[in-house]
């Protein structure tokens, strides 16, 4: 398989009167894809205390468990077509769990995503169909590739 190169640019400015060397400065920040859009983008408030964060921004964190859903998503769309199954709506309460590591490092330990699949047609998989189309996702995710905290996938009715 060739490579391919996917590009984000992350731009932080300091407010003009932002001391900076007190730590007192805004970590609001943007993300600009290369397809133009652009992510207002901070760290958590979990991490850094609002207002030196923005709450309404998306955060690494954020990012990296929507990143990991998005990427199981594509791929069960795709294996639900590829199998004659017509899908209406797909909807992902996923949510990452961060603490520390066996090394004693923060890190995102466990992803959860939780699908909630809404079928059209005439069509309904099995539950033994339905596991193996989100196994063949996880497996394909190449998000689920790169990284090495557990993934789990908890479907919902």
């Amino acid at each position: 398989m060739s490579t391919h190169d996917y590009t984000a640019t992350v731009t932080w400015q300091r407010a003009g009167d932002a001391k900076f060397t007190d730590n007192r400065y805004s970590r609001a920040h943007q993300w600009t894809f290369d397809g133009g859009t652009v992510v207002p983008a901070s760290s958590s408030p979990a991490v850094v205390p609002v207002p030196l964060s923005n709450a309404a921004a998306v955060d690494p964190e954020e990012a990296f468990v929507a990143a990991l859903s998005a990427c199981h998503m594509l791929f069960f769309l795709f294996h639900a077509a590829k199998k004659g199954f017509v899908i209406d709506r797909y909807e992902d309460a996923a949510a990452g769990a961060m603490g520390k590591n066996a090394e004693g490092r923060t890190a995102m330990l466990k992803i959860t995503l939780r699908p909630l699949v809404s079928w059209g047609g005439d069509r309904r998989p099995s539950a033994e169909e339905l596991d193996a189309m989100h196994h063949q996702s996880h497996l394909d995710c190449y998000i689920a590739n790169s990284v090495k905290c557990e993934v789990v996938v908890e479907p919902r009715d």
